[in-house]
């Protein structure tokens, strides 16, 4: 039997430590905890929705046996310096861009386990794990990501709105979409998947400080 490989890789989990730290770091200098256990809700539930259905997305070539550096980089860059930010911008910029990449996590890992996707250039039927490609389940899998992200900042923000929620689970997932529409571009040779990650997390810090109190 296949084991399941690790992860990440040696500079990979280094960058993804370092992250972390620096994120602990802006949660205690504002004596509030809210962006550290959010940080680790994002990845406890990346690691549960990469290793679910471990066998058939190695069947279909899908399953990315190692996340290097470059991967950590796309995907945290934007919620650490928006985290940095927080005295001045508020804490919106990061929960935004943690729900982006939550629910882009949740469309790309779980979305090729079911639904037929659909081509967002020409609207005709495409590949499991193409950039640019949507399912209905893949979005319905990005939506649930963003509000677990939700759920997680309404649960350490006391006397919040349960509308909250909602919020960041729409903004979320709208950071998800940017990225799949990005991925348009991808596969015309205009970008790589770390920009469009990059992209997902900007689209989602962006909406999260326009719209998040």
């Amino acid at each position: 039997m296949a084991t399941n490989p690790a992860m990440l890789d040696r500079l990979g989990l280094a960058l993804a430590l370092a992250m972390g730290a620096i994120v602990l770091f802006v949660d205690i200098q504002r004596a509030q905890a809210l962006f550290f256990p959010v940080f680790l809700v994002f990845l406890v539930a990346s690691v549960a929705v990469t290793k679910y259905g471990y066998s058939g997305k190695r069947e279909m070539n899908l399953y990315e046996h190692e996340r290097s550096w470059e991967n950590v980089l796309a995907n945290g860059l934007v919620p650490v310096v928006a985290a940095l930010a927080a005295p001045s911008f508020g804490w919106g910029a990061y929960v935004g861009a943690v729900a982006a990449i939550t629910a882009d996590k949740f469309a790309s890992e779980l979305g090729v386990l079911g639904g037929a996707p659909v081509s967002l250039l020409t609207l005709k039927a495409g590949r499991k794990g193409e950039s640019g490609c949507i399912s209905a389940f893949g979005t319905l899998m990005s939506l649930d990501g963003a509000l677990i992200i939700g759920i997680a900042a309404f649960s350490l923000m006391g006397g919040a709105s349960p509308w909250i929620i909602v919020q960041i689970g729409l903004i979320g997932f709208a950071g998800s979409m940017a990225d799949s529409i990005a991925g348009v571009l991808e596969e015309r040779g205009i970008g790589t998947k770390a920009t469009t990650n990059l992209i997902c997390a900007l689209v989602g810090a962006l909406m999260g400080w326009a719209f998040l109190a």
